[in-house]
């Protein structure tokens, strides 16, 4: 009966010492994977490595850790090293983990000039779940280089709905729709680019983008307007790039300078883009994200403010003193940008 005491006794304290030892154990490795990561965002990329080695050591099919040391090569500029350990993060049961994976490998894939791979990465990505952020706007810089830019723009839209405040979609939307020269698509894309940040370069980049587009008419040495119109463009577009032409000519001849023969222009424009949207019985994206919205601006008494905003980069001091005696219009427009939901 002693004998029977000590064994349950001995049985006992082996279970609690495993259980100590596990335990404390799991928390040297959280703890090295913290240490990691405070180096990575360091910028220490060879020494999160030797942290995650530790515990790779310890627990090689550790999905963080071999995500983390991916990661973390990857930012050395060894994406090939990285790979091995992405395809076995790949075969965990974390999801999330599982397309953060599947995302850099496509990203390594897409910068080894392996495009169909990288494809081919990002869409079990999206199949495991559809939700996750960046893959849509990965996928679409994708498309986008490689010249595909009607499928650039199909999952472009996908990440906005998603992120609609998101400045790289809002760009990438606009680039992918004026390489397919849908211009007055990409001009409400800049307009938004610049709204969510604009005193940024990416802002006077995309207002030097609006002026090219509303310039693609010109005017010949011998008066007479050319409108520049591709056959190839579908109907839609064409009826879109003919109104922005026409629209861009008559705000020429009312004599017009900076900041008002925009506001002229971008009103009149979102109105009669607007209207035709309203007109449709199926709309698509851009008829409720773009359109309906900026139609919407357009009927309110923010127009000159919204111009202004618009062409801040190229006169700042002009655009401070005139919102000093214009307050209220700027303090309404920041307020209606603000409050005025998207649809889509």
């Amino acid at each position: 009966m002693q004998t029977y005491h000590k064994s349950i006794l001995t049985l006992l304290l082996l279970f609690c010492s495993v259980t100590i030892f596990a335990q404390n154990n799991k928390a040297n490795l959280d703890t090295l994977m913290v240490q990691g990561t405070k180096l990575h965002n360091q910028g220490k990329y060879a020494e999160a490595i030797e942290k995650y080695a530790e515990v790779l050591k310890a627990d090689p099919e550790n999905g963080f850790a071999n995500y983390e040391t991916a990661f973390s090569l990857y930012a050395q500029k060894k994406p090939q090293d990285a790979i091995p350990y992405l395809e076995k993060v790949v075969k965990t049961n974390n999801e999330n983990l599982n397309v953060a994976a599947l995302c850099l490998l496509a990203s390594i894939y897409d910068g080894d000039h392996q495009t169909q791979k990288a494809v081919d990465n990002y869409e079990k990505g999206i199949k495991i779940n559809p939700n996750y952020p960046q893959i849509y706007y990965n996928l679409s810089l994708t498309y986008l280089r490689n010249n595909q830019y009607d499928l650039a723009e199909k999952n472009i839209i996908e990440a906005l709905k998603r992120n609609p405040n998101h400045i790289g979609n809002l760009s990438v939307y606009a680039l992918s729709a004026y390489r397919q020269n849908k211009k007055v698509n990409a001009l409400m894309a800049f307009c938004s680019v610049i709204s969510l940040g604009s005193t940024t370069p990416t802002a006077a980049s995309a207002f030097n983008n609006i002026q090219n587009i509303l310039n693609g008419s010109s005017i010949n040495q011998d008066g007479k307007t050319t409108i520049n119109i591709s056959p190839n463009d579908a109907q839609e577009t064409s009826t879109l790039n003919l109104g922005l032409s026409m629209v861009t000519i008559s705000a020429k001849t009312k004599n017009l300078q900076g900041a008002d023969l925009l506001t002229d222009e971008l009103t009149t424009l979102f109105k009669l883009t607007g209207e035709l949207a309203e007109k449709k019985t199926e709309k698509t994206f851009f008829d409720l994200f773009f359109a309906d919205y900026y139609y919407k601006l357009a009927q309110t008494e923010y127009m000159p403010a919204f111009a202004r905003l618009m062409a801040i980069n190229t006169d700042r001091d002009g655009t401070a003193k005139w919102g000093k005696e214009n307050m209220a219009q700027l303090t309404g427009m920041a307020q209606w940008l603000h409050n005025t939901p998207r649809k889509f």
